[in-house]
């Protein structure tokens, strides 16, 4: 045979051998790759389905509520959901009773958020600290059992007469609330660390502020961002609270105005108003648990929320 033909019979057997490997290959990846199109694909399904239930279920609820307070039950006492939204467009478009309903919004806001933020700071400190110091724990176990069982309603009045009307007085009251949310969690993620862990960094020679920065408040992260979903939610209550207690504006004041002039309307839409508030730093406080839990792996289940 001429070396030419050789050569070309080479060459188409060799191109036959390497389009055998390269066909699992390339069909795996097609397969892989139609694989997620198709989860994707479920996983937008089950949305639009849990979402169409969810429009379901409020429309259903409206609806009797609407169609029940126009003929059984008396408006003036239950309002009505057209009343509610009646008193929302009010608020948005003319103001309220107390003026600018975004002024009244703006105040709680600035309450709730500084009462948050001090109330997270301290908590997390003193949980951490007291959680790896048996003998300060136990020594400041039965004062912080006692301050946590006083009434939040009556340090709020407290609160009242040492600050005044101002803000100083709600963020008091929406520091205690967060404060002691934050701090038992913390707490006990710091004394949930592994102690393996510990031991194997202080046979490597890490110091103590090592061991707190690198091993303990990493693993106390998980315990610590659980406690802040529900602390940003006490932090709203702490401020409405202390301006329904006493205050010249928020949307506790108007909250209050509303009940004093018998206008349930007005009290159901300052409620939509705080839920609203709330949801939204529910969503901020869930983009900033996954961007610092990016380095745990995910747990079967996790996608279930409440």
């Amino acid at each position: 045979m001429p070396r030419n033909a050789k050569t070309a019979k080479s060459a188409a057997t060799i191109e036959r051998t390497a389009d055998a490997v390269a066909s699992p290959q390339a069909s795996g990846d097609h397969g892989e790759a139609a694989a997620i199109a198709r989860a994707r694909t479920a996983g937008l399904r089950r949305a639009l389905g849990i979402n169409a239930v969810r429009i379901v279920l409020i429309a259903v609820w409206l609806g009797s509520w609407e169609l029940a307070a126009r003929h059984w039950i008396d408006p003036f006492y239950y309002s009505m959901p057209s009343k509610i939204w009646e008193r929302l467009v009010g608020w948005f478009t003319d103001g309220t009773s107390q003026g600018s309903i975004w002024e009244q919004i703006s105040v709680t806001l600035q309450e709730a958020v500084a009462g948050f933020a001090l109330g997270a700071a301290g908590g997390v400190v003193l949980g951490i600290v007291l959680g790896r110091s048996r003998f300060l724990s136990d020594v400041c176990a039965p004062f912080i059992k006692a301050v946590n069982a006083i009434p939040r309603i009556i340090l709020a009045s407290l609160f009242i007469i040492w600050f005044g009307l101002g803000m100083q007085s709600k963020i008091a009251t929406a520091f205690v609330l967060v404060f002691f949310a934050v701090f038992f969690n913390a707490f006990q993620g710091a004394r949930e660390v592994d102690r393996n862990l510990v031991n194997n960094a202080r046979i490597l020679g890490a110091g103590r502020m090592q061991v707190l920065w690198t091993i303990v408040v990493p693993s106390a992260t998980s315990w610590i961002l659980a406690s802040l979903h529900s602390a940003f939610g006490f932090a709203i209550i702490g401020a409405i609270v202390g301006e329904y207690t006493g205050a010249d504006k928020g949307l506790g004041l108007l909250i209050n105005h509303s009940q004093g002039v018998f206008d349930a309307a007005g009290i159901y839409a300052g409620m939509i108003i705080i839920t609203v508030l709330a949801l939204l730093a529910e969503w901020l406080l869930t983009l900033l648990e996954g961007r610092l839990l990016r380095w745990r792996p995910s747990v079967a289940g996790t996608d279930i929320q409440i």
